[in-house]
C-alpha cells in the first residue's frame, strides 16, 4: 500500500471516529481492510456483539411445524411431499390459507406412512384437519390440545392404536370427530359426551366396556359405535336428557338386556341400528314416539314377543329390520312396509323363511324382566313433555 492511500485511510478513520462520538447510543464498526474503510451501524447493540454480524431472520413457526412433521412422513408414495419447499407454505399441497395463515390441512388419501408431530401445535389458526385414508401410527401428542381454533379432526382409515386420545377433550372449539377405522382400545371416556360435539365417530376400532352412561345427553346428532366390543347394557339415562340426536349406530358390538323404555325421548331421531347384538326381551312400545325415525334396525338380536303395533304405524317409517330374532307375530301395519320390512328367521307361525320350531321352543331370556310403558297417544305427549322439561335451563 503506498504512502497517499495510507494517508487518505487514516484521514477516513479519524472522521469516522469524529463521528461515533457525535451519534450517541448507535454504534459504528469501523474497519481497515484492502480495500480500504468499511463502516457498519446497528441500533442498540450489544458491545460485546460482532460489528459484521446481522440479526437472525426469525423462522416462520408454519414453515417450523410442517418440515418437522414431514421429517417423520417416512413413506409418499404419491409425491405429495415434494412440494413442501420454501417458506411459502400457503404454495404446499394439502395447505390451505386465509392470508398467511395456515386454517386448514387436507391430506385425505395421500397414502402417507408416518406419525403426527407435536410441532402441529405451532399451527395456532388451524381449524380442519382431514388425514382421512393414510397410514399415520402411534398416538397423538398432548400438545395438540393448543389447537385453540380447530374444529374438524378427522384421523378414520389409519392405524393409531392405544388408548382413547384424551387430547381431543380438551381441543375447546372442536365440533366434529371421527376416529373411525383405527385400532383404539379401551373405554370410551364418559366426558365425551359432554363436549359440545355435532358428530362422535368412533366405529371400527376396538374399544371394549360399556357404552358411557351419559351418551343420551349429548349434544351431538350422530353418534357411531359400530363395530367395536362394547359390552353391558344401553344406558337407563338413554334420552332422558332431551338429546337431539339423529343417528344413533351401536350395531355389532356385544351389547346385552333391554332396549330402554326411555328411547321414546329421542323424538328427533331418524335412524336408530342396535343389530348384531344380544339385546333380549319384548321391543319398547315408547319406540312408537319416535315420530321422526326413517331408519329402525333390530335384527340379529334375541327379541321376543309381539312387535308392537304402533311401531309399524310410524308415519316416516321407511326401513324396519327385525331380522334373526324370536318375534311371535307382528301386526297387518307392519306389512305395509313392504319395501323395507324384514322379518325373516324369527319365529312367527304361518311365514316363510322362519327359524325351525326346535329352535323356537326355548326363548332367549325369557326370564329377563324390561320394564314396560304401554305406548298411547297420551304416552308420547307426556315423554316429549318429560324432555321439554329436562332439556330447560
Amino acid at each position: 500500500m503506498s504512502t497517499k492511500k495510507k494517508g487518505n485511510n487514516f484521514k477516513l478513520l479519524t472522521l469516522f471516529l469524529f463521528l461515533g462520538t457525535c451519534v450517541g447510543d448507535y454504534g459504528i464498526g469501523v474497519g481497515i481492510g484492502e480495500g480500504g474503510v468499511w463502516v457498519g451501524g446497528g441500533g442498540g447493540g450489544s458491545p460485546n456483539s460482532d460489528p459484521g454480524s446481522s440479526p437472525k431472520q426469525q423462522t416462520n413457526p408454519a414453515y417450523s411445524a410442517l418440515q418437522s412433521w414431514k421429517t417423520a412422513i417416512t413413506e409418499d408414495p404419491s409425491g405429495v411431499l415434494k412440494t413442501w419447499v420454501g417458506e411459502d407454505v400457503c404454495s404446499y399441497k394439502g395447505i390451505f390459507c386465509s392470508g398467511s395463515s395456515i386454517t386448514a390441512i387436507d391430506l385425505n388419501k395421500a397414502n402417507l406412512k408416518g406419525t403426527i408431530v407435536k410441532d402441529l401445535s405451532l399451527l395456532s389458526d388451524l381449524t380442519i384437519l382431514h388425514l382421512n385414508s393414510n397410514r399415520f401410527s402411534g398416538q397423538l401428542p398432548d400438545s395438540l390440545r393448543a389447537l385453540s381454533s380447530l374444529q374438524e379432526l378427522d384421523l378414520s382409515n389409519n392405524r393409531f392404536s392405544g388408548s382413547f386420545p384424551q387430547v381431543v377433550l380438551y381441543i375447546p372449539n372442536l365440533v366434529y370427530l371421527d376416529l373411525r377405522f383405527n385400532g383404539f382400545t379401551g373405554s370410551i371416556p364418559e366426558s365425551l359426551f359432554s363436549k359440545q360435539l355435532d358428530a362422535i365417530l368412533l366405529n371400527n376400532n376396538g374399544f371394549t366396556g360399556e357404552i358411557p352412561g351419559n351418551l343420551g345427553s349429548s349434544s351431538a346428532s350422530l353418534v357411531n359405535l359400530a363395530n367395536n366390543k362394547l359390552s353391558g347394557e344401553i344406558p337407563t339415562s338413554f334420552g332422558i336428557s332431551g338429546s337431539k340426536l339423529k343417528e344413533v349406530l351401536v350395531l355389532n358390538n356385544q351389547l346385552t338386556g333391554c332396549i330402554p323404555e326411555s328411547v321414546g325421548l329421542f323424538s328427533d331421531i331418524e335412524v336408530l341400528d342396535v343389530s348384531f347384538n344380544s339385546l333380549m326381551g319384548h321391543v319398547p312400545d315408547t319406540i312408537s314416539c319416535l315420530s321422526e325415525i326413517e331408519v329402525l334396525n333390530l335384527g340379529h338380536n334375541k327379541f321376543s314377543g309381539d312387535l308392537p303395533d304402533l311401531v309399524c304405524s310410524l308415519r316416516n317409517l321407511l326401513n324396519l329390520t327385525v331380522a334373526y330374532n324370536f318375534f311371535s307375530g307382528f301386526s297387518s301395519e307392519c306389512s305395509r312396509i313392504s319395501f323395507g320390512f324384514d322379518f325373516v328367521g324369527n319365529c312367527i307361525p304361518g311365514k316363510g323363511y322362519q327359524r325351525p320350531q326346535p329352535d323356537c321352543s326355548v326363548i332367549p331370556g325369557g326370564s329377563l324382566s324390561c320394564l314396560r310403558i304401554p305406548a298411547q297417544p297420551l304416552t308420547c305427549a307426556a315423554i316429549l313433555g318429560l324432555k321439554a322439561t329436562s332439556s330447560s335451563p
